[in-house]
C-alpha cells in the first residue's frame, strides 16, 4: 500500500481477499460434531448442564493456554454442542472459526455484560440486535463500519423462544470494546446516547466472524455489573447461577431451532400439467 495513502489506523485497511495465509481448515479438520452449538462464557453453568444431561467431550482442541473443548449433550434425541468460551473478541472469534471448521453450523451465544442503563437490573436479559465495533477483530472480517447487525433470521428465532417461555427481555445494541479498563465516563455517556444498552468484549467479534463465514448466530446477554451511575456497582452479578442456568436452557432450545430452520430441506413443489389442473 502507498504510504501516502495509508489510513490513520491499520484497522481501516480492510482486505477483500477472502483467502487467508492460514485458513482454519488447515489446522482443524471436519469431524463428527453436532451442527447446533451453544457458546457460553458461563463455565460454571456449562459444568452443571453437562452433569445434568450426562454430556461428554467430543473434541479437546488444545491451544497454547490449554484445551478449549467441545462438549455434546442429547436434548430429546437431538445432538447439541456446548462450548465454554474464552474472554475477549480475539480469542472468541478464533475459537468460533475452529468450531466452524470442525463442522458446527448454527450458533447461539450467551454471556454477561455491564449495564449502561439503570433500568436494566441485574439478571435482566438483552437480545442483541447489533454491536458497536469498538474492538479489533471485526475489522479483519468486515469493511470499516460503526456497528455490525446480528443475523435477523437467527434473532427472530431466538426471540420466538424467549416469547414462548414468557421471558422478560429487551432488545437492542451492545458496545463491544477491547479496553475493559478504558471505559471512561465520557465514553459510557456517548455509547448510551448512541443507543447501547450494555458493554462487553465479544459480541461484535463473533457476529462479524459468523457473517463472514455465512453461519447463523444469535446472542443473548444478561445485565451484570452497573456502569450507569456515578460509581461502579458490581451487584454480585457472577453469583446469579439461576439466571445463567436458565439462559443455557433457552439458548439450547434456540440453537436447535435455528439449526433445524437453516438446514430444513426445501419442499419440492409438484407442477401439474394443464390436463391435471382441469380435473
Amino acid at each position: 500500500m502507498d504510504q501516502d495513502r495509508q489510513p490513520e489506523s491499520p484497522l481501516l485497511e480492510f482486505d477483500e481477499n477472502r483467502a487467508a495465509f492460514i485458513e482454519p481448515s488447515a489446522l482443524r479438520s471436519a469431524t463428527d460434531v453436532p451442527h447446533a452449538c451453544v457458546l457460553s462464557w458461563f463455565h460454571d453453568a456449562i459444568g452443571r448442564l453437562i452433569t445434568r444431561l450426562d454430556g461428554h467431550q467430543v473434541v479437546e482442541n488444545r491451544w497454547e493456554d490449554g484445551p478449549h473443548p467441545l462438549f455434546e449433550v442429547d436434548v430429546a434425541g437431538q445432538r447439541l454442542g456446548m462450548v465454554p468460551m474464552p474472554v475477549s473478541g480475539t480469542a472468541a472469534g478464533a475459537l468460533l472459526e475452529e468450531l466452524i471448521a470442525f463442522g458446527c453450523r448454527s450458533f447461539v451465544a450467551c454471556g454477561g455484560a455491564g449495564s449502561l442503563r439503570r433500568d436494566l437490573t441485574v439478571g435482566h436479559l438483552v437480545l442483541v440486535t447489533s454491536a458497536l465495533r469498538d474492538e479489533g477483530l471485526s475489522h479483519h472480517y468486515l469493511p470499516p463500519g460503526r456497528a455490525v447487525d446480528a443475523d435477523p433470521g437467527a434473532v427472530a428465532l431466538l426471540r420466538g423462544v424467549l416469547d414462548e417461555h414468557g421471558v422478560t427481555y429487551v432488545e437492542g445494541r451492545t458496545w463491544t470494546t477491547d479496553g475493559v479498563f478504558r471505559e471512561t465516563p465520557g465514553k459510557i455517556a456517548a455509547r448510551r446516547d448512541e443507543g447501547c444498552m450494555t458493554v462487553e468484549m465479544e459480541a461484535a467479534s463473533i457476529a462479524a466472524v459468523a457473517q463472514f463465514r455465512g453461519v447463523p448466530l444469535a446472542q443473548l446477554l444478561y445485565a451484570g455489573d452497573d456502569l450507569s451511575g456515578e460509581t461502579w456497582d458490581h451487584r454480585s452479578w457472577r453469583t446469579r447461577h439461576d439466571v445463567r442456568d436458565n439462559m443455557l436452557d433457552l439458548a439450547m432450545a434456540a440453537a436447535l431451532r435455528i439449526d433445524t430452520t437453516a438446514n430444513a430441506p426445501k419442499r419440492r413443489v409438484r407442477v401439474r400439467d394443464r390436463r391435471e389442473s382441469r380435473r
